[in-house]
């Protein structure tokens, strides 16, 4: 055979018989140190790239984070106490607001917007490279010396996609902590609960740390607590609705039975929301378009830090009891007659 026919990332290539991964990698300019790559569906692991030499037929994916949403150095100003930090999988953090990566107008306003939220985890995507050489990464916004790196399942419809791409992150040489999604609808992208159980079960046996999106549903937030998951993560409202918690009663449902930390995930619109959330219990916010997606996104990005600060101190302080009638707060003893 004079040359060998493959598919690259869904193209028709071809390549001399005996190409390995590497050669392969290198002939089309891509930096290898950024990439994971699966041939036939099964990840090739890196240490391997040298001695793997591809078949005729083989299908190639070359994968590697884009900007997606829905530990280090703390937030400007939010001194936080060491007995009240977000403790996940054993990795702790000072600050209780995630952040995405996606939507931003450029990568330099994406950077920013991360370093002034204060965010100490912040949610990548996993998609296939572009094989234009040179081309930014979106890991460039992220200070690695600051902030972990989230993998997240954004666009997988079955527990086996999501899976896969769980794989591919860690052949990436991220750490094994990931955020579990799993869509069941498109239109409104709520989560397929099944799905997700099922995929959550397969990863926590394979080491992952799995924080799971979910729908409100405090049955399933059990079961994907008992699953072994490090978190759980309800909506508040669909993926970038901006509509606010829509159901605080089921949150507060999930945070009394919940041994595990409830991160709301989606559907935040402004710093009021994010401070709700906080006020009732919850253990952190993750957002991205409520950030990326504001007439002014760093500003936004102060608001929102603060308010997920505030929000936190209010729900440790305790707010008083809800009355029906008014309460004087000046004394009543000593009025001039």
């Amino acid at each position: 055979m004079d040359e060998l026919r493959l598919t690259v990332n869904g193209e028709n290539r071809t390549a001399a018989p005996g190409t390995t991964v590497s050669a392969l990698l290198a002939g089309m300019g891509v930096d290898p140190a950024r990439v994971a790559v699966e041939r036939n569906q099964d990840v090739v692991p890196r240490k391997t790239w040298t001695d793997a030499t591809l078949a005729d037929g083989d299908r190639i994916e070359i994968v590697a984070f884009i900007g997606g949403g829905s530990g280090g150095g703390s937030a400007a100003g939010a001194a936080t106490p060491d007995d009240d930090l977000l403790v996940i999988g054993g990795l702790k953090f000072k600050s209780r607001l995630l952040v995405g990566t996606g939507k931003y107008r450029t990568l330099e306003e994406g950077r920013e917007a991360i370093r002034l939220s204060g965010a100490e985890i912040v949610t990548v995507a996993l998609r296939r490279v572009d094989l234009t050489p040179g081309k930014p990464n979106v890991l460039d916004t992220i200070d690695r010396k600051r902030q972990t790196i989230l993998p997240n399942t954004a666009g997988c419809y079955t527990a086996e996609e999501a899976i896969r791409t769980c794989r591919l992150a860690r052949e990436l040489g991220i750490a094994d902590l990931v955020k579990l999604e799993v869509i069941g609808d498109e239109r409104t992208l709520f989560p397929d609960g099944q799905a997700t159980l099922e995929a959550a079960r397969v990863l926590v046996k394979e080491g992952f740390t799995v924080l799971p999106y979910c729908l409100d549903d405090p049955i399933l937030a059990r079961k994907l607590e008992d699953a072994g998951c490090a978190a759980v993560m309800p909506l508040a409202a669909p993926i970038g609705s901006g509509l606010g918690i829509r159901n605080p009663y089921n949150l507060r449902i999930i945070l009394e039975h919940a041994k595990v930390p409830i991160i709301v995930d989606a559907g935040v619109g402004t710093a009021s929301d994010a401070a709700v959330a906080m006020e009732l219990g919850c253990a952190g916010v993750l957002m991205n378009t409520a950030i990326a997606g504001a007439r002014d996104p760093l500003m936004m990005a102060e608001a929102m830090r603060d308010a997920v600060i505030a929000g936190r101190r209010a729900f440790r302080a305790g707010r008083i009891p809800r009355k029906l009638y008014a309460t004087a707060s000046s004394p009543i003893d000593g009025l001039i007659d």
